[in-house]
């Protein structure tokens, strides 16, 4: 691909920096290339289940540092988003999700409650068939159905585990209702993730491990988009798809070592 237009870059997490609570290669060296060659960089994620000061403190923790708070974009942060651009303030909200979720929702000034009118669903690591039971009784007596991004999957070190597209597969299931989904591969992510950055889309590069959220909508977005195989994608599934990036690299390094080539 050709790295010359690239003035900005967006990155997944889940797969392409960390694997679990484990950080993947290169990854803090990736992050100095970028930053000593000038380029704005911000870290898009659909896990919903941490607020972006969690994951400051993860990269840290990983010994990536220097990272802020506004360069970090979640399911989570767009969904609050959407919620402040379409309902009033101090709305009740029903939540099926993480704890960092929930934060974000009574942060922005809602408040939650089991009797709503609207649910709003992400990852929930302590999922009870009773917190399905409550989420779909609300739902089905006309509840507004919200959903932080629907991966049906995400990569742990041992493999890949339910993710928030398996509870709103449930959900739907259970309601016959179809969710409002905001996370990727929607616009909105990526209109967020840009307006940090303050690039184009056209001059922004998109670096995923998901063919179906990562890398399609980043290129319905605008943006050029470069696959790794460090998360869900291996090279079989990508061969089989009608789906193509711009650029394909084993890990973090290589596309470094290609794009320093240049």
């Amino acid at each position: 691909m050709n790295f010359s237009t690239i003035n900005g870059v967006i990155m997944d997490m889940d797969g392409v920096l960390w694997r679990g609570d484990e950080i993947l290669p290169g990854v803090a060296q990736f992050i100095d290339f970028l930053r000593g060659r000038g380029v704005p960089f911000a870290l898009a994620s659909n896990n919903s289940s941490k607020t972006p000061a969690d994951y400051v403190a993860k990269l840290e923790g990983m010994g990536v540092n220097g990272v802020a708070e506004h360069q970090i974009v979640t399911s989570g942060t767009a969904t609050v988003d959407y919620l402040q651009t379409t309902y009033p303030a101090r709305s009740p909200i029903h939540v099926l999700g993480g704890d960092g979720l929930k934060a974000l929702v009574t942060g922005a000034g809602f408040i939650l409650s089991d009797e709503a009118k609207i649910v709003v669903v992400g990852i929930d690591f302590n999922l009870t068939y009773n917190k399905l039971r409550r989420a779909a009784g609300l739902i089905r007596n006309g509840a507004d159905f919200i959903g932080t991004n629907a991966d049906a999957t995400f990569p742990m070190p041992d493999g890949l585990a339910p993710g928030a597209g398996s509870l709103l597969a449930a959900l739907r299931t259970a309601t016959d209702i179809q969710p409002t989904v905001i996370g990727k591969p929607s616009k909105p992510m990526f209109m967020a993730a840009l307006h940090s950055l303050g690039t184009s889309a056209q001059t922004t590069l998109m670096i995923g491990d998901r063919l179906d959220t990562d890398i399609q909508g980043a290129q319905e977005a605008g943006l050029q988009a470069a696959l790794v195989f460090t998360g869900v994608t291996s090279p079989a599934i990508l061969a089989a798809s009608a789906i193509k990036p711009e650029g394909v690299y084993d890990d973090l390094p290589a596309l470094m070592a290609a794009w320093g080539s240049t």
